[in-house]
């Protein structure tokens, strides 16, 4: 008589271009929205995880920040965490756009694979968004990705429509370490809900708001309070960089932070399962780029150089 299956856990990470697609993957590997998703470079700032199960094996995957040439504190804070996730992690996926190719950010993250990474670590490739081009420039692609490095498998996925994610999936379930899970069963996330409730938040003004203003604002939650009747009260702060950006996010008599307001409320109810009754404030803090306490509350080591 066989015993139950040799449980297995590992840590997964997450690399590629900025919008290359690793937010809607790992939303598709664990089924949930865990990583926010939006059409703007550069959103995810935390290294989230997401928890996927299949089979036996338990896949805790490191979202981590797109990888881009630095030019402020904050991106190289991001540029920072999308590395040490890199490194941390038991199995690698680098995401490439199949309608862009090999472009020379892919070719510097490339570089930065031998640079950063431990020798031996397994690195697979996954080329997104194939719907957009032809069978035979994706084999080309293949081709020409594993010329320059020799990765240890080839996927042609499309997160979004979910085609190939599966197979991706089953793979790094062989791959991951034996061991015991780190987490319940059905965990999705290990994300502290304070944080997942200020993402929710920030994803909302990130597709209200447009241009520059999204990557001057950031949101913390500031009140958790667990109600008798089973409702939760979180109260949130909005910090934007300057008087100008206040009244860009509050919007005409408030109406813009309060459509904002009703749709982080809407996703966190459904999330949460439960009423959620979610209080906004903006506040100006002119240098809050600069101020390592609001990094931390993003998940972010604070950059020492100026």
């Amino acid at each position: 008589m066989t015993g139950a299956p040799e449980t297995r856990c590992g840590f997964v990470a997450l690399i590629g271009e900025p919008n290359a697609g690793k937010s809607t993957l790992l939303n598709a590997m664990v089924g949930a929205k865990v990583s926010i998703v939006t059409h703007k470079v550069q959103t995810t700032r935390a290294r989230i995880r997401g928890i996927a199960m299949e089979g036996a094996s338990q896949l805790v995957f490191v979202d981590t920040p797109g990888l881009f040439r630095p030019r402020r504190r904050l991106d190289r804070a991001m540029v920072a965490a999308a590395w040490g996730g890199a490194a941390d992690a038991d199995v690698i996926v680098l995401l490439i756009e199949a309608h862009r190719g090999l472009t020379e950010g892919v070719g510097a993250i490339l570089a930065g694979l031998g640079e950063h990474l431990p020798a031996g670590r397994k690195v697979a490739l996954a080329i997104n968004k194939i719907d957009r081009v032809k069978a035979e420039a994706l084999l080309g692609l293949a081709a020409e990705a594993n010329a320059a490095r020799d990765f240890a498998a080839t996927f042609m996925i499309s997160a979004e429509r979910g085609h190939g994610v599966a197979d991706l999936r089953r793979w790094l379930a062989g791959e991951v370490p034996p061991g015991p899970w780190l987490y319940p069963e059905d965990q999705l996330a290990d994300l502290p809900l304070r944080l997942l409730a200020a993402e929710t938040t920030r994803e909302k003004l990130t597709l209200r708001l447009h241009q520059e203003l999204p990557y001057e604002l950031t949101v913390e939650t500031e009140g958790w309070e667990e109600r008798k009747d089973g409702s939760v009260r979180i109260d949130q702060v909005v910090y934007v960089a300057r008087d100008g950006h206040k009244g860009i996010a509050l919007g005409p008599k408030g109406a813009t932070i309060k459509a904002i307001g009703q749709a982080a409320r809407e996703e966190l109810k459904a999330f949460l399962g439960r009423e959620v009754h979610l209080f906004l404030t903006v506040k100006v803090r002119p240098n809050w780029l600069d101020e390592a306490e609001r990094y931390g509350e993003m998940g972010l080591d604070f950059p020492k150089e100026g």
